[in-house]
């Protein structure tokens, strides 16, 4: 049985992964999650954990949040790193700028997660067309939801988020990497 091995920097990404995972991937792949403390604390243990997986046939998605720097040079570091371990093919995906604009890029799921129908019609408006390009998508949904809180957020949306309808590129590219890995099973 093939194993996908997420490196996530926080328990947001498991939460909102435990929830939209079963949709996309098939039976037969098993999943497991590593969750760091942030980002820094990924950075400083991943290539030691890499190195001291024994489980044969698993593959490695490390994904973090872009935040304020720069996606290119995130990256860079991020794969370096799992060369370090060993690790050529493992899989690097940034969530531009935060998680939360995979979420944002699906204010469908949103409405539906916090049982608010008005805030399905914000996908029309003009900001929220390109997600990954908002500054702070937490604030966003804070906005409409004052008691957003990430982790409940991301157990709800996770759940519904539709790959195809959903507005973010960076969530687009995580959910081909996931398929593509799934075909190559």
């Amino acid at each position: 049985m093939k194993t996908i091995v997420f490196f996530l920097e926080e328990p947001s990404a498991q939460d909102a992964l435990e929830g939209l995972l079963p949709r996309i991937l098939p039976q037969g792949i098993a999943v497991q999650y590593l969750v760091f403390e942030g980002k820094q604390d990924l950075e400083k243990r991943m290539v030691r954990r890499m190195r001291a997986w024994l489980k044969p046939d698993s593959v490695f998605i490390v994904l973090r949040d872009q935040d304020s720097g720069d996606c290119k040079v995130i990256k860079g570091k991020l794969m370096a790193l799992c060369q370090e371990a060993g690790m050529d093919d493992a899989v690097v995906r940034i969530a531009c700028r935060t998680l939360e604009s995979w979420f944002v890029g699906d204010w469908d799921s949103v409405s539906s997660a916090f049982q608010q129908p008005r805030l399905a019609a914000l996908r029309r408006k003009a900001i929220y067309q390109d997600p990954d390009r908002l500054g702070n998508p937490v604030t966003e949904l804070r906005k409409f939801i004052p008691d957003y809180q990430k982790r409940d957020g991301a157990r709800r949306i996770g759940a519904l988020l539709d790959p195809a309808g959903n507005r973010s590129r960076s969530f687009k590219l995580f959910v081909e990497t996931l398929r593509r890995l799934a075909d190559a099973v």
